[in-house]
């Protein structure tokens, strides 16, 4: 989609369809709605006062102008109550008018900046939050399908009109940086949509040499020997029941540049993920494609850092394989040895995320990062313990979970912090090794924040589980948006890490 800014009166646009927008409980519509209505003779005031527009949120209604004004229809869209409007309902009105204007058929229209300077929004807040909410609306995973039932066109343009001249640069910004952002949510959602037979450990390393050349990112690309070479046992000893090859993807953006601050971002890229040995219930086995979503998540987010060239070192890491049953699996009562030294008691092989990512907060450690966030759909009980609106949150530095909290508000990807408190370390104590790889039901969430933490040592860390955030079935309750997709991937974390990224940044 291309996206472009004009100054302009929105009434005077020559376009196939043109938005504004209308608070509830307003009787007499101002601004650039204001002027539609004059322009049509009062036919939105004349809707308001017979009850059928009320401004509620994402209440649509679509007026044809019959040559009145340049453009050939009006969609006054709602935007709610105005003490309740916020940037996420900046978000959600432009996903609702975007599904609306492709079920009309119409390629291109142009909006206004829907909440530009209510709420303490600025123009350029509301831009990009207009550009993610529409491209993120406007996803579709197709590429499986001979035919395509959907039947509707794809938009191939939007167009922002702004009044204000002076503010046109703010509202470019502010798309330009949606945009981006929102493609790389695609990028996600592609990657943990993929059936596991075509994103494989070596589909994902693939995928990260591409982006390295496009984006200007050094790409490195460790194979199996090279990762036993290193000592990571703990990732090979997952890798070993699968004929897939394991590997080790590091990606980075500002890699010489020893002036900035170093962040680490590790996600679990765990393919497919049957449960080994402790193989899982035949039923939503399925489902367990997703389990590399946190891999596919710092991919996607390493892509944005290198096209808004974030003034960061920041470095991804991505431990890749499948996780599989075979007469060469790993075993309950297996001891691996770990890349920073640390035995680990195999008591679940289906606790394997929190291995392989073990490895890769230990390379961590090489960089000598200011902070270090890894990701992963790892548990079963945090889904439990926080359902699917919120993904877990934990970590060894106050600042850092805080960083990341203050993020996850803006973007409106939710996430609540989990307490790290010692007496779960007690859950994980083995009597053969150093530490076991699972503490059993209880606090399932939290022990497998302690075990990541044995790993994550000499730099302030912190962990997002998100299992229960990273995919949507049409019979279990989310959190209900227009941009996220019924069913499917929702590449929640790309978003969060790129603000937390750029707060960092600006800070």
């Amino acid at each position: 989609m291309e996206i472009t800014a004009k100054a302009g009166q929105i009434q005077q646009e020559e376009a196939a369809l043109i938005v504004v927008n209308l608070f509830q409980g307003v009787k007499t519509p101002g601004g650039a709605t204001g002027a539609i209505d004059k322009a049509l003779g009062g036919l939105i005031t004349d809707l308001i006062a017979s009850g059928d527009l009320t401004g509620k949120l994402n209440e649509l209604a679509v007026l044809y102008t019959r040559g009145a004004i340049p453009a050939q229809r009006v969609m006054v869209v709602g935007l709610g109550k105005e003490e309740e409007f916020d940037l996420d309902k900046v978000r959600d009105v432009a996903g609702t008018v975007a599904r609306k204007v492709r079920q009309l058929g119409v390629r291109s229209y142009s909006t206004i900046v829907h909440g530009g300077g209510k709420a303490g929004l600025s123009v350029k807040m509301a831009s990009q939050a207009i550009a993610e909410g529409t491209i993120l609306a406007l996803y579709r995973f197709l590429e499986h399908k001979s035919t395509s039932d959907e039947g509707e066109t794809e938009i191939e343009q939007l167009t922002f009109v702004e009044f204000d001249a002076g503010k046109l640069p703010q509202v470019e910004a502010g798309a330009r940086v949606g945009q981006v952002i929102a493609e790389s949510v695609w990028l996600t959602r592609d990657l943990v949509n993929h059936p596991p037979s075509v994103a494989t450990p070596t589909m994902l390393a693939q995928t990260a040499r591409q982006l390295a050349e496009e984006h200007g990112l050094r790409c490195q690309i460790l194979d199996e020997e090279q990762m036993a070479e290193l000592g990571m046992g703990a990732l090979l000893g997952v890798a070993q029941g699968s004929q897939e090859p394991a590997r080790f993807i590091i990606l980075e953006h500002n890699a010489d540049r020893k002036d900035l601050d170093t962040i680490v971002l590790a996600g679990k890229g765990l393919t497919f993920d049957s449960g080994g040995i402790s193989l899982k219930q035949s039923k939503g086995m399925e489902q367990w494609k997703i389990d590399m979503a946190g891999g596919a998540v710092v991919l996607a987010t390493l892509r944005t850092a290198g096209i808004l060239n974030l003034p960061l070192h920041v470095v991804g890491l991505v431990p890749a394989t499948e996780n599989l049953p075979s007469g060469k699996a790993y075993k309950p009562s297996d001891v691996l040895r770990s890349l920073s030294g640390q035995t680990i008691e195999i008591i679940s092989t289906d606790a394997e995320g929190r291995l392989i990512l073990a490895d890769a907060l230990a390379y961590a450690q090489r960089y000598e990062p200011q902070a270090v966030v890894d990701l992963a759909t790892l548990t079963g009980a945090c889904v439990v313990a926080l359902g699917h609106m919120a993904s877990g949150l934990m970590g060894t530095d106050a600042e850092l979970v805080t960083r990341l909290k203050r993020a996850s508000q803006t973007t409106a990807e939710l996430a609540w912090e989990l307490p790290l408190l010692k007496d779960y370390y007690q859950q994980i104590k083995s009597e053969v090794a150093d530490v076991k790889n699972s503490g059993g039901r209880p606090g399932g969430v939290v022990t497998a924040g302690a075990f990541l933490s044995k790993f994550a040592q000499g730099y302030p860390w912190a962990h997002l589980d998100i299992a229960g955030t990273t995919w949507i079935e049409r019979d279990k309750l989310y959190p209900r948006r227009s941009y996220l997709p019924t069913p499917g991937a929702t590449g929640v974390g790309v978003r969060l890490l790129v603000q937390f990224l750029r707060d960092w940044a600006q800070a």
